[in-house]
């Protein structure tokens, strides 16, 4: 495009010569990606199941774990009963799993829970399911990387001093793998969960073959320390504790429903197909490991995992096979993280686009993906590692009851989505930001389907929420009500905002400009003061240059030089009586602007040198910036900085 020539245009296209250079950051994540890209950064159904299912898999290495730990406190003769809690985790699964799969197609733009919160329930719900959700994503990285840095300790008990510093390096590594872009990361993650695939499989098989064959021993030397005494009855609260614990391991179900626009077309499909084996291999693999955890007497211990104790007597040492195992469930407990990386990103662009987030979390990055929302998820989730020392058993109480909050209110939407849709006409179709309704003759048998859904997980929300309120879950109660309460003030400032800056009902206001008065605070007279002056002079020819005089010797070699280079422009010089430059610059300002009248603008052109090396700004005052912060604030009043750049 030539600009001259089209310098009468209202509106022109013009399209950069922009050239790729190699910096850090392509070395650290890749090329940038142009938009035209997009389509070609979708993934299918195998690396779906390993960036969206690993989250939900790598829990079947801690959630049996969770329930010997709670079923302890009334000794082993209570171990018996976790192969049925085990059973009835797995039949919520199942649930929400058919579940979520009339979500997947109800709204093939993604979204899971808060979307069709916001559809069918209402804003407040909304923003509940995303309090909830959010917090889950966050803990879920804070709790698979933890629960991954424990088995590292398991093998290598010389590495547990150093828990939480291996768990921080973790998560800013899967960080930067994801920064690198979806399809990226995908391939990265896939072959680490396969390998937990495999090595699970194997576990399993070997262990039940030894079995039936008559060869399968029990754990030598099990650890003890949670053992000592029994200190609670078999009671309903003691199993409904235990199955609360065990239910951790359907915290990754809404996973897919959430990141649906990942998938190759027809992503609705491909999403569903995943969703089903992912729920089929987790069903298999709790039932699995509970039973053989049963079977050969493992024992929940702080010190060694129950899955060490399972691989090394299942394969009668700790050589290649127990080591592979511990590696794979370590690899994949810290890659679910990768879960909460694709998903949490995703829902905060959604929630800030609707203005209930900051707006930086809509931007994607240089790989498409959204950058500010993976950085913000590390960060947090850092955080929480270090405050809890990596304890998975401290993070647990934290980890569940979002989900199922979340649970509950996507699957009471569904089935509000299902009554609307039965009461419209055959034919009628009504759009709604998140999908479109239509008339379904399976509404009542759909409906019915996800309101006794709804009611099962508010059950164990309950249970959950009552069970382990003493543990930490009372934090979480209080955190996402705090959320909430900040979504809608943030949404508030923007609404806000919006209504300052919209042009309904506005009228033009006069363009003439009667006068143009210019001040330009100077320091000194130097060649950046001369350059502020000559743009001044295209703007008006009432300009003032104004110095805050501190040092009368000072003061005396700005007047002298003035007389010099100031080309007749008068300058003002303001006593500053008690060496302040800010106050008596400011006051100076505000009495030229009450001598303005309608039609008249003042704007403050302020000079401002740029060193070459990014260093020596630690050697300056920088005035410019300091003057520029504090005048933004001023109403009615122009800034205008003129850098000049210095070697």
């Amino acid at each position: 495009m030539n600009i001259e020539e089209n310098e009468n245009a209202t509106i022109l296209t013009h399209k950069p010569a922009y050239k790729q250079h190699k910096t850090w950051r392509t070395w650290l994540i890749g090329k940038p990606l142009s938009t035209g890209d997009a389509p070609h950064q979708t993934i299918g159904k195998l690396v779906g199941l390993a960036v969206f299912a690993s989250d939900a898999l790598s829990s079947s290495a801690y959630s049996p774990q969770e329930v010997l730990l709670v079923l302890a406190a009334a000794g082993t003769g209570a171990f018996s009963f976790s192969i049925p809690i085990t059973l009835a985790t797995i039949s919520l699964l199942f649930i929400l799993t058919f579940s979520y799969q009339q979500t997947i197609h109800a709204y093939p733009g993604g979204g899971g829970a808060y979307i069709v919160s916001r559809d069918n329930l209402g804003e407040a719900y909304a923003q509940v399911a995303g309090a909830a959700l959010l917090t889950d994503y966050i803990l879920t990285v804070a709790v698979s990387t933890s629960s991954g840095v424990a088995q590292i300790a398991s093998a290598w008990p010389v590495l547990a001093p150093h828990k939480v510093e291996i768990a921080v390096i973790m998560v800013l590594l899967i960080m930067l793998i994801n920064l690198r872009g979806v399809k990226e990361s995908g391939f990265a993650f896939a072959i680490p969960t396969y390998f937990f695939f495999v090595m699970m499989v194997i576990t399993i098989c070997a262990g039940m073959f030894k079995y039936f064959t008559g060869t399968l021993g029990m754990v030598e030397n099990p650890p003890m320390d949670l053992l000592k005494e029994v200190s609670e009855p078999i009671s309903l609260f003691l199993i409904l504790h235990a199955f609360a614990s065990g239910t951790t391991a359907l915290t990754g179900v809404e996973a897919i429903s959430n990141g649906i626009t990942a998938f190759k077309e027809p992503r609705s499909k491909n999403a569903g197909i995943t969703l089903v084996w992912m729920s089929v291999i987790l069903g298999a693999f709790l039932i699995g490991i509970t039973w053989l955890a049963h079977t050969v007497g493992a024992m929940p211990s702080e010190h060694e995992t129950l899955f060490s104790q399972i691989a090394r007597t299942t394969f009668e040492s700790r050589g290649i096979l127990y080591l592979m195992m511990i590696s794979a469930t370590t690899v994949i407990l810290i890659m679910a993280a990768n879960t909460a990386f694709a998903d949490f990103p995703r829902l905060g662009a959604l929630a800030a686009n609707d203005g209930y987030l900051p707006r930086q979390l809509t931007f994607r990055g240089d790989r498409l993906v959204y950058s500010w929302g993976i950085v913000a998820l590390a960060v947090i989730a850092s955080l929480l590692i270090i405050i809890f020392q990596a304890n998975v058993t401290n993070l647990l109480p934290l980890y569940a009851i979002g989900v199922f909050l979340s649970f509950t209110l996507s699957q009471a939407g569904m089935a509000r989505r299902w009554w609307k849709c039965g009461h419209l006409k055959p034919g009628v179709e009504k759009v709604e930001p998140g999908s479109v309704l239509r008339f379904d003759k399976n509404w009542m048998v759909k409906m019915v389907i996800n309101g006794f859904g709804a009611v099962c997980t508010l059950v164990v929300m309950f249970i959950f929420g009552i069970t382990k309120f003493r543990d930490g879950a009372w934090l979480i109660i209080l955190i996402i009500p705090t959320l909430v309460a900040i979504f809608f003030a943030i949404h508030r400032h923007y609404k806000g905002l919006a209504k300052e800056l919209s042009l309904e009902k506005h009228f033009m206001e006069p363009t003439q400009i009667q006068r143009h008065r210019v001040i330009i605070p100077i320091s000194g007279v130097h060649r950046g003061t001369l350059a502020a002056l000559r743009y001044a002079k295209t703007l008006s020819n009432d300009i003032t240059a104004v110095h805050v005089s501190i040092d009368p010797i000072e003061a005396q070699k700005v007047k002298t030089k003035w007389e010099t280079w100031g080309e007749g422009i008068r300058l003002v010089v303001v006593e500053s009586e008690y060496r302040l430059l800010m106050e008596p610059l400011l006051d100076y300002i505000e009495q030229v602007r009450e001598l303005c009248k309608e039609n008249e603008i003042l704007t403050v052109v302020v000079p401002q040198f740029i060193a070459g090396k990014w260093w020596s700004n630690f050697l300056h005052m920088n005035t410019a910036d300091q003057l520029r912060k504090v005048m933004l604030n001023d109403k009615d009043l122009v800034i205008v900085e003129v850098p000049y750049q210095v070697k």
